[in-house]
């Protein structure tokens, strides 16, 4: 069922032609009726082929421009290091007793960061963190021994790049009080990472087509500056 906001919404937005963000963006944030802070999402479609695992992305990248969203962030590491963790600003911090609330299913938290030392006792938990996709990884950096940097640029609006199954990213590059100019700035950011993961194997474009939309909104084709 169509709901009375989105009948509501511009009629000459629904058949608008593919275009670049630039223009986009007024007309993505006309759309923004809900009563909260709408996000602006993009999705691409990759030419990855993915019976085959090496076919992933998955890096990360601090925005040029934060997100204005709260992240949980939990630190599990030794004893000795508590008091680093503690001054990092994470939200929930622990040891051997945060392993065993994992264990025991509560997980309040939304990201994991984790010392090396600290992994192999987390490996017994991939079966739970795996699935959420919570398990700390080296090139994520929430395997570190740098507890403070790796908090700090999580709450800083580090996002988190990678395709599924089908071979598509979908992510969010802000909200929509945030000004046009840093949402393309973030944009641009993720679209030199994509370009970046690029794998050698990989003939003709890289990026099949790319659309924006905010939360609650409708979705419109992206017109890219350049092939990726």
């Amino acid at each position: 069922m169509i709901s009375k906001r989105y009948k509501a919404l511009p009629q000459e937005t629904r058949i608008l032609k593919h275009d670049k963000i630039e223009n986009l963006l007024k007309i993505i944030k006309k759309n923004c009726t809900a009563k909260f802070n709408e996000s602006v999402d993009v999705h691409f479609r990759l030419n990855l082929k993915q019976k085959k695992s090496e076919a992933n992305i998955r890096t990360i990248l601090n925005l040029p421009v934060a997100k204005n969203k709260k992240v949980r962030v939990a630190v599990i590491c030794e004893e000795e290091k508590l008091e680093e963790a503690k001054k990092s600003g994470a939200d929930v911090i622990g040891s051997d007793d945060l392993i065993k609330n994992i264990s025991a299913g509560k997980i309040n938290f939304e990201k994991l960061v984790s010392t090396p030392k600290m992994m192999i006792k987390l490996g017994k938990l991939g079966k739970i963190l795996g699935p959420k996709g919570l398990m700390p990884n080296p090139k994520l950096g929430t395997v570190t021994n740098d507890i403070i940097k790796s908090v700090k640029d999580i709450k800083s609006g580090q996002l988190e790049i990678k395709n599924d199954k089908d071979g598509n990213i979908a992510l969010s590059i802000g909200n929509k009080n945030i000004s046009d100019d840093n949402l393309i700035k973030n944009f641009n950011a993720v679209l030199d990472v994509i370009s970046k993961e690029k794998p050698s194997g990989v003939k003709g474009n890289f990026i099949k087509s790319a659309f924006v939309t905010s939360t609650m909104g409708i979705s419109y084709k992206l017109k890219l500056n350049k092939d990726i």
